[in-house]
């Protein structure tokens, strides 16, 4: 079973990667401390997220403009609430 989340961990590490150092960081973030835990509810509404164009979320994850769907807002509040 942990070999199976940690290949899980890693394919949506690899799948997480933006290339903004900052995004980056906060999906690294959420995978390493909150992902294990969640329910199945929230990691589908996380891989919608992973699907979101980089530029929305930059905007979202900023503090500029909030999703519309108000699961993702919910999981954007969350990821930007984890602590450094």
């Amino acid at each position: 079973m942990t070999q199976d989340v940690e290949r899980e961990l890693s394919r949506l590490r690899w799948r997480a990667r933006r290339g903004m150092r900052e995004l980056d960081r906060l999906f690294e973030r959420y995978l390493d401390r909150a992902w294990r835990q969640a329910p199945e509810s929230e990691r589908a509404v996380f891989l919608r997220l992973l699907e979101v164009e980089d530029d929305k979320l930059w905007h979202w994850f900023m503090g500029h403009d909030t999703p519309a769907d108000a699961e993702l807002a919910q999981l954007v509040d969350a990821i930007r609430a984890l602590p450094p």
